[in-house]
């Protein structure tokens, strides 16, 4: 009997990152345009990916294929 994979989220695996400890990393908001108004200081802390925490995490790496 053939048993069946689980398919990954192709959306979720492109938007998300898994560190190397587990953490699901994803990047800011605000950064598509628009961008002149916006302080130097703000277009600098939106490069920063974002750590995801609770329930949206897991749910999050069970999309990809990881939990």
């Amino acid at each position: 009997m053939k048993k069946y994979k689980q398919k990954t989220r192709k959306g979720a695996l492109k938007r998300f990152k898994i560190t190397g400890t587990g953490k699901v990393m994803r990047r800011n908001q605000n950064m598509r345009h628009l961008r002149r108004k916006k302080s130097k200081r703000a277009v600098r802390e939106y490069k920063v990916p974002v750590e995801v925490k609770g329930a949206f995490a897991r749910k999050i790496k069970r999309m990809i294929g990881i939990a």
